[in-house]
């Protein structure tokens, strides 16, 4: 029996395996969109390319060899590097796990190296793209109120699309600046509490005055949509929307995240309080949001030794 053969010697497929695996992320608290959204279609997509290549399914007959396959495959089509690294990513729990419920001995990708990704800083929203599409919402009915509340909040706490989506009524406090995000809706399962400003305690006062007109004012879920409340997928198409409206192509709310973490940096808060209030607890990804404007963080900060001699009143020669 070779390393990668089955422990009892069943034949299942990847496929065949995914209701159980999706029941063990569950289980281990990765949250419902993480399941359904990246981890299982990540599975189902790598099965389609070994079904297409007539490569074998069954997990015990695939080899790292098939694995790296599926990965260049990738790369030629023209996948981004971080689209890339995450397929990689995404696949690599699931041997692990095979390993642990003994379906095999060893994983294909035991000694594999994950895709390079470069150190491209993210993308952040500018202060002239904020004011363009602040603009762009503002105005006196239901949705312009709420869109411009949704605008300022995504700007002021850089929470991430599903728990903004998750907030409730209960959850904010306009008297203290603050929100509560709940652990149900957090990608790190913690609850956390982070704050905004007046101008976005404001906006939200004033969405929530016209919200108590709306039709479906008993849901407790903070955003509502034409038909009840809003999901991930209602707040992006409304981030999408406004975006356009103010000129900016290819807004998402996640871009929020990146300026939110870059200006924190830029005026000299601390990375430990960053990641409390980000709901990090990795801090690679504190290195990469933190490098969306790295270069002009540094520029702002030089200081040039000519100018400290003469501020210490000591001429330069």
């Amino acid at each position: 029996m070779t390393d990668h053969e089955a422990v009892d010697g069943s034949r299942l497929t990847v496929a065949d395996l995914l209701p159980s695996y999706a029941r063990h992320l569950r289980a281990e608290g990765k949250t419902t969109g993480t399941v359904d959204h990246t981890y299982l279609p990540a599975l189902a997509r790598f099965e389609a390319f070994l079904a297409d290549h007539g490569m074998p399914r069954a997990v015990q007959a695939i080899r790292r060899e098939h694995v790296e396959a599926y990965i260049v495959a990738l790369q030629a089509l023209g996948r981004k590097p971080a689209t890339v690294n995450l397929a990689y990513r995404s696949l690599q729990p699931f041997w692990r796990w095979c390993v642990e419920e003994d379906e095999l001995r060893e994983s294909p990708m035991a000694r594999m190296k994950p895709p390079l990704v470069p150190e491209d800083p993210p993308p952040v929203v500018t202060d002239d793209e904020l004011a363009r599409l602040l603009a762009a919402c503002r105005g006196n009915d239901f949705e312009e109120r709420r869109d411009f509340a949704l605008v300022s909040l995504l700007a002021d706490t850089g929470m991430r699309r599903g728990e903004c989506a998750g907030l409730r009524v209960e959850d904010l406090d306009l008297d203290r600046n603050a929100v509560v995000i709940q652990g149900a809706t957090s990608k790190s399962r913690r609850q956390r509490t982070t704050r905004f400003g007046a101008g976005t305690a404001r906006a939200l006062d004033r969405y929530l005055r016209v919200r108590r007109t709306h039709a479906t004012t008993g849901e407790t879920t903070l955003w509502i949509g034409k038909r009840g409340p809003m999901t991930g997928s209602g707040l992006l198409q409304v981030i999408e929307r406004r975006g356009r409206d103010a000129g900016i192509e290819h807004l998402h709310p996640h871009l929020f995240r990146h300026s939110y973490a870059h200006a924190w940096l830029a005026n000299g808060g601390q990375e430990g309080d960053l990641m409390e209030l980000a709901g990090w607890r990795d801090r690679g990804m504190l290195r990469r949001y933190g490098q969306s404007a790295a270069a002009e963080r540094a520029r702002a900060n030089y200081r040039s030794p000519i100018d400290r001699l003469r501020d210490r009143g000591r001429p330069a020669r």
